[in-house]
């Protein structure tokens, strides 16, 4: 039985998250977000005048940092 609660629920439809929904994946802050982003740690992408996460970049950021933690 899944008790993952309704606003958890990952839409897997989905290509592009918002700041806030890659932040809610990583389980960090909306601030520490954009300053990933704004380093160019997290992929992100504009559209218009939005920023949007695909949705692979959260996975691949992760992936980076525990690559660097074993060569460390």
């Amino acid at each position: 039985m899944d008790i993952t609660p309704l606003s958890e629920a990952i839409d897997t439809t989905l290509v592009l998250l918002t700041v806030e929904e890659a932040a809610r994946r990583l389980r960090i802050g909306r601030t520490t977000c954009y300053a990933l982003i704004r380093t160019g740690e997290l992929e992100s992408v504009p559209v218009g005048r939005l920023r949007r996460v695909p949705v692979d970049a959260p996975a691949a950021y992760v992936t980076r940092l525990r690559t660097a933690h074993r060569t460390a």
